[in-house]
């Protein structure tokens, strides 16, 4: 369960990527960075690639087998524990990762009035359409996605050899976006806290 009596609020950093050669560990290095700069907000990255999850599903209404319990296990846990959520994502074909998708679609509970924000990455639509894609999704699991964004159009011109975006407006972009998510997540934890949500 989430954190309901105060205290900054835990945030799961989601690397929606598994390729080789990815760039989504740079840019969640980022956000995590601005988010370790808050009081507000601790960050828990998961990486879906230390973290791979099973994608054969049980038949609809049964149980996980153990082994599949096991492989959940570095997972939901943390999610179930957040307050809130960044999901870092590129855009594969005008959407979203199928490892990320996986991920999302192993849990439900995990994802319920929680407040969920995105940074995208990719070429001249630098992921947007991938975010839109997963605004729908995660509407489904009663999830709250948060308006403002952070998008990087064409990511390797962006980036410097650091790590970090040579564009100072990238950071305001971030904590704009991080604003929006601390008052949801406040907002929402407060109100599980008065009365648990039910769907």
């Amino acid at each position: 369960m989430a954190d309901v009596t105060g205290g900054p609020l835990r945030t799961a950093v989601i690397i929606g990527s598994t390729r080789d050669g990815r760039f989504g560990p740079v840019v969640a290095d980022w956000i995590t960075e601005h988010i370790a700069q808050r009081e507000d907000m601790t960050a828990d990255l998961v990486d879906l690639v230390d973290t791979p999850l099973p994608t054969v599903f049980p038949a609809f209404g049964q149980p996980p087998s153990d082994e599949v319990v096991a492989q959940l296990g570095a997972v939901s846990p943390r999610l179930a524990e957040a307050d809130a959520f960044v999901i870092v994502t590129p855009e594969y074909n005008h959407s979203f990762p199928a490892s990320l998708k996986n991920a999302i679609d192993w849990h439900n509970e995990q994802w319920h009035a929680k407040p969920v924000g995105f940074v995208s990455y990719g070429g001249l639509a630098g992921g947007l359409r991938a975010v839109e894609q997963l605004r729908v999704v995660l509407a489904e699991l009663h999830a709250v996605t948060i308006r403002n964004t952070v998008s990087f159009h064409n990511y390797g011109q962006i980036f410097g050899a650091d790590g970090k975006p040579t564009d100072p407006g990238c950071d305001g972009a971030a904590k704009a976006m991080l604003d929006q998510l601390t008052w949801w997540a406040h907002a929402l934890r407060d109100a599980r806290r008065v009365r648990p949500y039910a769907v």
